[in-house]
């Protein structure tokens, strides 16, 4: 299987510091998001460790017997334990935790990996596919039927987190596998994106950009354009 990929991240126009986190495997095995959080200090140095765990884990591990959802569950349960021992390390960051996405290419079929509000879409034959599903207090709501999704796009808690890397009390990553053809392309983002583009804008930005560098500079610039009010990062792999 073929992959080209690219990745790109701004801080926006409101935020003096850019807490957002990617990696990219430049043998294109895996791609890592993450969107940290608890203040300017905390919020970047809970990603950064996130970004790393995951990746030293994966590298470490990557030719062990371990199945691939093991691989991801023991490399975020890492990064989550790495984190909770920061902050004990440095009280001001007591609150500091990072959502993260991740992807991973073994054994041909996409693994995916996730815990927060950091997404991946699947986007085929122009039609765009949300993978992941938020932890986020919203999305149980909406999922409840308290709250209508014009109601949850808007809504004042939209942003509590129901789960993220860097609490003690963590106890499940979500971990799927995805069935994927040539042609696909799956974007790993940010909320930095999502709160600012409905998934019909992001869809017309992959559609109208072929070559995915653009494809991930026309998203990125569309989110500045629409508020820019978060940071923004987004990891595009397409399969050819």
């Amino acid at each position: 299987m073929k992959l080209r990929f690219t990745g790109l991240s701004n801080p926006g126009l409101v935020r003096f510091s850019n807490q957002d986190a990617y990696y990219i495997d430049p043998e294109g095995r895996f791609f890592i998001v993450a969107d940290g959080m608890g203040g300017h200090t905390g919020g970047e140095e809970a990603s950064r460790i996130a970004i790393h765990v995951i990746r030293d884990y994966l590298l470490q591990h990557w030719k062990s017997d371990l199945a691939t959802k093991d691989l991801l569950d023991n490399a975020f349960k890492q990064a989550n334990l790495t984190i909770v021992r920061e902050q004990k390390r440095q009280p001001q960051c007591s609150d500091m935790g990072t959502t993260a996405v991740a992807v991973v290419f073994r054994n041909q079929q996409p693994t995916i990996a996730h815990v927060g509000d950091s997404r991946l879409y699947l986007f085929r034959d122009s039609t765009l596919q949300q993978v992941t599903a938020d932890h986020t207090w919203v999305n149980m709501a909406l999922h409840q039927g308290d709250i209508t999704p014009e109601e949850a796009r808007v809504h004042p808690w939209r942003h509590i987190l129901s789960r993220c890397l860097g609490r003690e009390e963590l106890d499940q990553v979500d971990l799927q596998t995805l069935a994927v053809q040539s042609g696909d392309r799956l974007l790993l983002c940010s909320d930095g994106l999502t709160e600012e583009l409905s998934d019909e804008q992001i869809a017309f930005q992959l559609q109208s950009n072929p070559p995915i560098e653009k494809a991930a500079a026309a998203l990125v610039k569309a989110a500045l354009a629409s508020g820019g009010h978060d940071n923004i990062t987004v990891a595009i792999v397409e399969l050819e």
